[in-house]
């Protein structure tokens, strides 16, 4: 594999292409109109025009996006992730023009992709599960009679779902029809698909997921744990690894059955398994995503694995060249996702030009991002902006790192979350990591911000004062001499 072109845009985009120009395989950018100057596009060997701006005119166009690999000669396809790396009619397509897809078979994409598929295809395997139902669900009057069985509060999901759309929790039965009415209504414009199913709302959980890597060959590994419970509208928005709580039996525990899940479809590649962790420590498999995750990083410090590079290997058909036995974990990482977005406005989209975009530099830092100063914030795509990532010896000093690093990440011109990463990394909860994925919602209001900003400048001003009152005697003239000043030489 000589040549791959990469199915994406931005900081994704611009991260698969690093490890692969390290491999020494050139690499194809895709773009649309209003991306023709993105760094990812520069940074490629050559670069394809798909379309204008909207998605569905260019990165989701699967016939462009093939067009371009067979004109550049490109062997394989890289998805990225969002966009078509899930959809198993674009792996298909590609495998059939004689292009490698690098992510997994066709059958996991398709299994994994159904929450009630995946409950089928595991259930062999003894992973547990949140108490529900097997099947999808319409009919309201038996929603009713499970819902009893199982106990409210209870969760309606869409089958085809991701993101927290198709999501309603339920508290008691007077409000289940109604709440299943808008779950279907919103999964099938969302996904092209209504179907939902019921299962027991565990009410205040951890996010724990587990990365897995397997290739061809039957060899399937765990690479440990991502605490993903900081999240906005089941959106994560911090991730950090390994957990502040998992002990090595429970990770030992939770890892072996994300190995059973990822042998369950034959899986091939990188992928993640998604659990909820209870208040007494008792995991339910949650489902699984078929590709790189956002927070991936944070997994690749800890172990010191590429997990694209290992992605690219899988996909030539080469065996893991480690056992469970070579991995352990080696400090702390924390990353947070910047979006173009004001937390102080209900975290509405803020699109603008990058008039100052200042990175944060330094020893455990990493910055994923995929924009450069002077570039517009399209309206078109997912407003993220980047990942800003740390790594220490320990996860206090890991979080120590992070505040630093907001400090110095200067973007003016639009709104943007760093403000908001700096709340969660300052709250007491989140330091001793006593959190659970109602965190923001139980914590944060913008009111917080303000209040925070407001004691930052009256901090600024005394030390200011201070400053001047210490340093007066010093800042005063030498007194002219008026009989010459006015004097030619």
């Amino acid at each position: 594999m000589k040549k791959i072109l990469i199915a994406n845009r931005g900081e994704i985009a611009l991260r698969v292409m690093r490890s692969a120009k390290k491999m020494g395989i050139k690499t194809v950018a895709v773009y649309s109109e209003v991306d023709r100057y993105a760094p990812h596009v520069k940074f490629a060997d050559e670069a394809i025009l798909l379309g204008p701006a909207p998605s569905s005119e260019s990165y989701l166009v699967m016939d462009k996006i093939l067009a371009a690999a067979k004109t550049t000669q490109s062997e394989g396809i890289h998805p990225g992730y969002g966009f078509l790396s899930e959809n198993a009619t674009f792996a298909k397509k590609v495998s059939e023009a004689g292009i490698k897809f690098i992510g997994p078979g066709i059958h996991a994409i398709e299994v994994m992709g159904s929450k009630l598929a995946a409950k089928e295809t595991v259930k062999d395997y003894n992973i547990p599960m949140v108490p529900g139902t097997d099947e999808a669900i319409t009919d309201p009057a038996l929603a009713k009679t499970i819902a009893k069985d199982i106990g409210f509060p209870i969760l309606i999901k869409a089958s085809a779902g991701g993101g927290g759309k198709g999501m309603r929790v339920v508290e008691k039965e007077s409000e289940l029809e109604e709440q299943m009415e808008r779950a279907i209504s919103e999964a099938e414009s969302s996904f092209g698909d209504g179907s939902v199913f019921i299962e027991k709302y565990i009410s205040s959980p951890r996010h724990i997921e587990i990365q897995v890597l397997a290739d061809s060959h039957g060899n399937v590994v765990h690479l440990f744990e991502r605490e993903c419970s900081i999240q906005r509208r089941h959106q994560k928005v911090v991730e950090e690894a390994p957990s502040a709580v998992l002990t090595p039996e429970l990770r030992a525990k939770m890892g072996a059955a994300a190995v059973d899940v990822a042998k369950s479809c034959s899986y091939e590649g990188a992928g993640t398994v998604e659990f909820l962790l209870d208040e007494n420590n008792n995991f339910y498999f949650l489902e699984m995503n078929t590709r790189l995750q956002v927070e991936h990083p944070v997994t690749e410090l800890i172990t010191g694995i590429d997990l694209v590079e290992q992605q690219i290997k899988v996909a030539r058909g080469e065996k893991l060249s480690f056992t469970q036995a070579d991995l352990s974990i080696t400090g702390h990482a924390l990353e947070l996702r910047v979006y173009a977005e004001d937390p102080l406005n209900n975290f509405l989209p803020s699109i603008g030009n990058l008039e100052v975009y200042t990175k944060p530099k330094g020893d455990g830092i990493r910055l994923d991002d995929g924009y450069e100063q002077g570039m517009d914030i399209p309206i078109y795509y997912d407003p993220m902006i980047s990942k800003l990532v740390t790594y220490a010896d320990t996860r206090l000093s890991a979080i120590e790192k992070m505040n630093q690093a907001i400090n110095d990440y200067k973007i003016k011109g639009i709104e943007t979350t760093l403000s908001f990463g700096k709340f969660v990394c300052e709250h007491p909860d989140f330091i001793t990591g006593n959190i659970d994925t109602h965190f923001v919602k139980k914590h944060f209001t913008p009111e917080k911000i303000k209040a925070g900003k407001a004691e930052e400048k009256k901090i600024a001003a005394m030390v200011a004062l201070k400053y001047y009152l210490v340093n007066k005697e010093k800042l005063v003239g030498i007194k002219p001499d008026d009989s010459t000043w006015n004097q030619r030489s």
